[in-house]
């Protein structure tokens, strides 16, 4: 009997558990909580990889006044950490299918300690950005690899091993914000010192626990995610995704700018925003995608994203409060559609298809940090958010364009992802 396969469509889902997210969670005769120590190793170590990607948010004014540095080159700290994630998503399946996923992982995290450490050392915005980068890679590395690791040592099914990364990963973007406020507070080197030792316990913990797992039969090329996104329904998603991405790292990374909030109050705010980023991708969009169809969900959540993202723009300080914070829950349903749409629209093998996704969409997230302080420079600070809510109309508009294909290709590859071995890897 085959598990669920989490990321395939609504009715094949429904075959395997007639849609009760409970008995998902529990195919194979096991639950999430029972996990030998390999598994609970990963994924501590994977919720402190994704505290990396949001640490930063309440430190920002911080960090700007520390190195005297304004607020677009200060957020080149995302600039650079994503613009090299883009970039690494081709070299990751190239290089854990040549060493195996365990020294994958331990070699993401000796470059996340040694860069995070360095970040904290910065003696100029420059360092800091370029250190950033290296963090980047190192986090590419880790992240792109921990899920296909997590079910392969995991027990009680695929399903069950995909909940708990995707919890690790909601965990981790809602507890970012919060450590990098309470480190933050004393000093902005601090959080990313802690980022160091936290991810140390992780490599101690790994290298313990976690064994090494067979390497896939077939080596990837460099070459392969690209060639993927000749598909036109992948290239669609990822072309969709580029331009949500961008309205979401606006959020991400200008709106601390425009809260201007001490580092606690700043770092509550996004941890609330991550809570309900966690809540709504792994409890809502499920129910949601089952109710009413994949690009339904994903269409009407992008405009709503749109009218969000323009309101908090627009709307005063407590209002731009409420909407970063209602962001998160349309961030979290559009992050786990997108990802179903990406892994079962093409015929590429899963991981090769996510990489190639990815890539895409990792560009924007890049963009984003740039240009939305350029953006207010040139005009005013309505305007970044303006560009982000039609980025958002943009993303749902190329879901209309192609939803007749999109369903078609998705429809007439489900055969060929239920028999196929593997699990996606992607870093969302």
């Amino acid at each position: 009997m085959r598990a669920a396969d989490p990321f395939a469509g609504e009715d094949e889902r429904r075959e395997v558990t007639e849609g009760d997210p409970g008995a998902e969670a529990t195919a194979g005769g096991g639950g999430i909580l029972r996990q030998p120590k390999a598994v609970w190793a990963t994924a501590g170590a994977s919720v402190v990889a994704f505290m990396g990607i949001g640490l930063v948010d309440p430190i920002l004014p911080s960090i700007a006044k520390g190195l005297d540095a304004t607020a677009s080159q200060v957020s080149l700290l995302f600039t650079s950490y994503f613009l090299i994630t883009a970039v690494a998503m081709l070299v990751t399946g190239f290089v854990s299918s040549r060493i195996g996923g365990r020294r994958t992982l331990l070699m993401g995290l000796v470059l996340v300690v040694v860069f995070a450490a360095l970040s904290g050392m910065s003696g100029s915005v420059g360092e800091l950005v370029g250190f950033r980068a290296g963090w980047g890679l190192g986090n590419a590395l880790f992240v792109s690899t921990a899920l296909a690791v997590i079910v392969g040592a995991a027990t009680g099914g695929s399903t069950a091993a995909i909940l708990l990364y995707e919890s690790a990963l909601g965990l981790g973007m809602a507890c970012g914000p919060l450590v990098g406020a309470v480190l933050g507070d004393a000093s902005w080197r601090y959080p990313f010192f802690g980022t160091a030792a936290l991810m140390t316990i992780g490599f101690v913990c790994i290298a313990a626990f976690l064994k090494e797992q067979p390497k896939p039969a077939a080596r990837t090329s460099l070459l392969d995610p690209l060639k993927a996104l000749g598909h036109g329904g992948l290239a669609s998603v990822a072309a969709s995704a580029f331009f949500y991405n961008y309205a979401f790292f606006t959020v991400l990374a200008f709106t601390p700018f425009v809260l201007n909030m001490s580092p606690y109050r700043s770092g509550a705010v996004f941890f609330a925003w991550g809570v309900l980023l966690a809540v709504f991708s792994v409890l809502v969009a499920p129910r949601l995608q089952k109710r009413y169809g994949s690009l339904r969900v994903l269409g009407g959540w992008l405009l709503l994203l749109a009218v969000d993202v323009v309101v908090l723009g627009y709307g005063d300080h407590t209002t731009a409060v409420v909407c970063t914070v209602l962001s998160g829950a349309l961030i979290g349903v559009n992050n786990t559609v997108f990802t179903e749409l990406a892994l079962g629209v093409s015929d590429a093998p899963r991981p090769v298809a996510s990489a190639g996704y990815n890539f895409v969409r990792w560009f924007a997230a890049a963009a984003a940090p740039f240009l939305a302080p350029k953006i207010e420079e040139w005009s005013n600070v309505h305007m970044p958010f303006v560009v982000a809510g039609i980025a958002a109309v943009c993303g749902a508009g190329v879901v209309w364009a192609r939803r007749a294909s999109l369903v078609h290709e998705a429809a007439e590859l489900k055969p060929v992802h239920a028999t196929r071995d593997g699990v996606a890897v992607f870093a969302d």
